[in-house]
C-alpha cells in the first residue's frame, strides 16, 4: 500500500512540476493537476491535502532538483572559488526554472519564511565553513551567510523579472564578485592563519558542533551552557575584528 502511495505521490509531483514549468504557478490547482496525472481529484486530496498544500510539496520537489546539481560542485582546493561557483549555479538554476525559484526562494506575504530558505541557509554554511577553516572569511559565517544569500536570491529574482532580451549577464557576476570579495580575503601567504582567521574558523565549528548536538543522542551535547556559548562567540567576534 505505501508502495502505491509513493507511486502515486511521485506522479502526482511529476504532473503538477511539468504545469507549473510551462504555464506558471497560477495554472496548479487540484483540478488541473488531477487531469494531468489521470487520477481522481479525491486521491490528491487524500495525500496533499489542498493546493497550498500541494504548492508546498513542489517547493520541497524543487528543492530536490537544485540539490541534485549542486552535489554535482565537487570541491576544489579553493573554497572562496567555489563559493562563486556555487553563486552562478543558484542564478543558473533560477533562470532555468523560474516557476520552481519564485516558488522556492519567493514568499506571498510579509513574516512567511520562504519554503526553502532554511535549507538553502544550512547549505550555504557548509560552504562557508569551508572557507573559514582555510582562514580566508573576514566575518562570521552567520553574517556571510545573510548577506550572501540576500544578494544572490535579489539577483536572481531580478533577472527572472525582467524581460530576457533585457537581462544584462553582468549584473550577477559584477555582484558576485563585490560581495564574495567584501567578505573574503586572499590566499594567507603564509601557512600560518592570523589571530583573526583562527577565531571564525572556531567559530564556523561550533556552528557545525552545536547542528550536531541539536540531532545527536541524550548525552551529546556541548559541553558549554548557553550562557558560556554566547560569551565564547562574543570573544572571538572582538578578536576577529
Amino acid at each position: 500500500m505505501d508502495d502505491v502511495k509513493t507511486r502515486t505521490r511521485r506522479q502526482i509531483l511529476e504532473a503538477a512540476a511539468g504545469i507549473l514549468e510551462r504555464e506558471g504557478a497560477q495554472a496548479v490547482s487540484t483540478r488541473s493537476v488531477a487531469a494531468a496525472a489521470g487520477i481522481r481529484a479525491a486521491s490528491l486530496y487524500q495525500l496533499f491535502g489542498d493546493k497550498d498544500a500541494l504548492l508546498a510539496a513542489l517547493a520541497v520537489h524543487g528543492f530536490g532538483l537544485y540539490l541534485a546539481e549542486k552535489h554535482e560542485l565537487a570541491p576544489t582546493g579553493d573554497p572562496v572559488a567555489d563559493l562563486r561557483r556555487g553563486w552562478d549555479l543558484h542564478v543558473g538554476f533560477g533562470l532555468r526554472h523560474p516557476a520552481f525559484y519564485v516558488l522556492m526562494f519567493g514568499t506571498d506575504r510579509p513574516g512567511r519564511r520562504a519554503p526553502a530558505a532554511q535549507e538553502a541557509h544550512d547549505l550555504l554554511l557548509r560552504f562557508l565553513s569551508r572557507v573559514a577553516d582555510a582562514g580566508r572569511l573576514r566575518v562570521p559565517a552567520l553574517t556571510a551567510a545573510g548577506l550572501l544569500h540576500s544578494g544572490v536570491t535579489g539577483v536572481t529574482l531580478s533577472l527572472i523579472g525582467a524581460p530576457a532580451a533585457d537581462r544584462d549577464p553582468e549584473i550577477s557576476a559584477r555582484m558576485r564578485d563585490t560581495l564574495i570579495g567584501s567578505l573574503t580575503t586572499d590566499p594567507p601567504p603564509v601557512t600560518d592563519p592570523s589571530l583573526a582567521a583562527r577565531a571564525l574558523a572556531l567559530d564556523s565549528a561550533l556552528d557545525a558542533a552545536e547542528e550536531a548536538a541539536e540531532g545527536a543522542t541524550e548525552g551529546a551535547a556541548l559541553p558549554l551552557r548557553p550562557a558560556e556559548t554566547a560569551l565564547l562567540r562574543d570573544w572571538l567576534n572582538q578578536l576577529a575584528r
